[in-house]
Order: structure tokens, then sequence, then C-alpha cells
């Protein structure tokens, strides 16, 4: 008997693992037929392959912080490709070097507006009544301040550091995470599996945590990936007004920052800055928009 158990659990471990390994094959396959998704992914790891490697590629203490009014305002060439700043520093290196500075700050600012988000969201969602309305009413509150000045009020009573700018941005987008938590917990709520669940004894957050988030999984994926790309625009912003990653680090939107008095004159600037912010932000939101098409069980067939 002990054996006919021990054989029907692997058989369900199997299958269990199966399913979950046909649904990945099938959400990929569909999100390699997005052109756009596609792209966005190549560009992606692109610009994170030149984040990881920008310590191969240049020297942080020659190439991206050192000032040389020798060279100052150099227009693009074949010796610097992207030309060089109003300190001599050759762009494309802190192009390069700023990515580290907008990917890292991105993806750990989402990482915390979801810690808290979807914690408080799923708890709303799942326990409901008074609880609910207070969590939600907070929300409400937070939802309606714009991020921008959140961010800017945060920030400036923390101080400027990198991690204080990477809690502004995370705080100021928790609210979107609480929303979308708390609507998908709703919606497989009252499913037959979370009642047997209940019914069998189990505890309230090992059910959220078992049965029920990882039902919403691709929601908050999908939004996830998007929010990355709305904090890399939001920490570019605090950093043009000065708020953001403190000099001489390079951080794109600094960079922006210190470009705009020369650009009537040396337009390139604030051009290659601009246009890094721009490919990463198009890259992140086409392959959100890709894997929404992807997981969405709508479009199966």
């Amino acid at each position: 008997m002990t054996a006919e158990k021990i054989d029907i659990t692997s058989t369900e471990l199997v299958s269990k693992k199966y399913r979950k390994r046909s649904a990945f094959v099938a959400i990929w396959n569909r999100l390699k037929k997005n052109k756009g998704a596609v792209l966005g992914l190549v560009i992606l790891v692109l610009v994170t392959l030149l984040a990881i490697f920008a310590p191969v590629i240049y020297n942080y203490e020659s190439d991206v912080i050192e000032q040389n009014v020798m060279n100052r305002l150099k227009p693009p060439s074949a010796e610097h490709w992207c030309g060089t700043d109003d300190l001599g520093r050759d762009i494309l290196a802190r192009i390069v070097f700023g990515a580290r500075y907008s990917l890292a700050i991105g993806v750990v600012s989402v990482i915390i507006s979801l810690i808290f988000g979807v914690t408080l969201g799923a708890a709303a969602g799942y326990v409901g009544g008074a609880f609910e309305d207070v969590i939600m009413r907070i929300t409400d509150i937070f939802s309606s301040i714009p991020s921008i000045l959140m961010a800017i009020a945060i920030v400036s009573a923390l101080g400027k550091s990198t991690f204080n700018l990477m809690v502004a941005v995370g705080v100021s987008s928790t609210p979107t995470f609480v929303r979308v938590a708390r609507a998908a917990v709703l919606s497989v709520r009252g499913e037959e599996y979370v009642e047997s669940a209940r019914a069998i004894g189990m505890r309230d957050w090992k059910i959220i945590l078992v049965h029920i988030l990882p039902n919403c999984v691709s929601q908050i994926i999908v939004q996830a990936t998007l929010r990355v790309a709305q904090a890399i625009i939001a920490s570019a912003g605090l950093s043009f007004l000065g708020l953001g990653v403190p000099a001489p680090a390079p951080e794109w939107g600094s960079m922006l920052s210190a470009g705009r008095a020369y650009i009537r004159n040396s337009s390139y600037l604030t051009i290659f800055p601009g246009l890094a912010i721009m490919i990463t932000v198009l890259s992140l939101n086409l392959i959100g928009d890709g894997l929404r098409d992807a997981i969405d069980p709508k479009l199966k067939r």
C-alpha cells in the first residue's frame, strides 16, 4: 500500500512538472512569434551585456570620471564615437556604465514595490472586509499623488543617494502592484481548490503563497516588466532634477541635465543619453506587451 502511494505521488509530481514545463514552452512559442517582443528581448540582452561587461570595455577611472579639459566638447569621431562632454569625459563610456545604474535602479525599485504591493494587495483581496477597505483607501490616497512628486518628496526627505532613489521610485510604484495583486487574488479566491485548501485546515498565508499567488503570477510579471521601464524613466527624471545618483557617477538623466546647457552647439550631449533611455524603455515595453499577449489565456487556441 505504501509503495502504491509513493508511486502515485511520484506520478503526480512528474505530471505537475510536465504541465508547468508545457505551459512555459507554450508561452515561449507564442512570445517568439511576436516580432516586437523578440526585438525588445534582443535589445535588452545587448544592453544588459554592455552593463555587465562595462569594466572590461572601459576603465571607470580614466574613461568615465576623470576630467580632461583638453578633450572637452569634442564631436563624435573615430576616437570618441559619441563625443566628449564639457569635462572631457567620453560620452559612450559614460552611457555604457550608466546602463548599470539605470537597470539596477529599475529592477531593485520594482522588487521593492513588488514585495510591499503584492503582500498588501494579496492580503486585502483574500481577507476582504474592513481590512480590504483600509488597505484600498490608503492605496487611493497614495495613488492621488503624482508618482514623480512622491518620489521627489521621499528623496528630499531621505537625502540624495542611489539606494534612496531606489526606495523613492519603489514606494511610488507600490499602489499599482497593490491593485494588480488584489484584482488577481479576487479572480481566483472563490475557486474550488482554494475552498478545498480551507476545508482541510490549511493556514491562510500558506493558501495565498501555495495556491493563489502562483495562479496570479502571470499578471504580476507583465506589470513588473512594464514598471521597470517606468522606473528607469522616473529615475532619469529625478537625476535630471538633481535628485538622483550623486555626481560624478554616470547616470543617463544626469547626463541629459548636464548637456542641456550645450544643446545648441553640442546637441550630441543630450541626443545619445536620450537615445539610450528611449531604446531601453522601448525594449522593455515591447517585452511587456509581448508577454501580456503570450500569457493571456484568451489568446490560447
